[in-house]
């Protein structure tokens, strides 16, 4: 993540992906995980929470979050049935701990408020997901200077349409707009519009 102090200073609004730019994915999908294997031990008594909440963690970190509830029930013999809680909690979930900035992104979105500058997150997937995360975030008291836009309601990535329409409801030039993203279809997202990109990385 670039500090403040090598950015432009012309720039006037930032514009952030949440997932892996702001917050590690990984703390929320781990707390599903482990929220899901005692969910089910309760139900079932089997298998023991701490046995499939590991396996959920080995699987993730190994081959990212496709096709989980599969694998794991390939292994350990649950019910389909408990597809629908596992993709509700994915969506629903009340975690047990925060969700907690990344330092650097801490660090930058702070010294963009004290400059009196714009921040928004504009963030793709399931709308409900991520406003899901967005208020189970620790945000040190930044959440009433961020302007919160899903992707998926007005176009899904990398249509420039939302991007457009924050320029042009906030009156800003292209020119004046930074965007962070992780991935190259960030990348393009940004490019679609017109706009600067910065690839995010920890």
């Amino acid at each position: 993540m670039l500090a403040y102090s090598e950015i432009d200073p012309q720039k006037k609004a930032f514009i952030f992906e949440l997932d892996n730019v702001l917050i590690p994915e990984r703390d929320y999908l781990l707390q599903v995980y482990y929220l899901f294997s005692n969910f089910l031990e309760y139900l079932e008594t089997f298998p023991p929470a701490n046995d499939l909440t590991q396996f959920f963690k080995k699987a993730y970190e190994n081959k990212g979050p496709d096709k989980l509830f599969e694998k794991a029930r390939e292994v350990f013999g649950f019910d389909e049935k408990y597809k629908a809680n596992f993709e509700r909690l994915h969506i629903e979930a009340k975690l047990p701990l925060k969700l907690l900035l990344y330092q650097q992104a801490l660090n930058l979105l702070q010294e963009i408020v004290v400059d009196r500058k714009q921040i928004f997150i504009v963030t793709g997937g399931n709308p409900l997901q991520q406003l899901n995360k967005i208020k189970q975030t620790e945000w040190n008291g930044l959440e009433k200077y961020l302007r919160v836009y899903f992707v998926n309601e007005v176009a899904p990535k990398p249509s420039p349409e939302i991007l457009n329409l924050i320029l042009e409801e906030h009156k800003l030039d292209k020119k004046d707009v930074l965007l962070f993203g992780v991935s190259e279809t960030d990348r393009v997202f940004a490019r679609n519009a017109n706009l600067d990109f910065v690839e995010v990385k920890y």
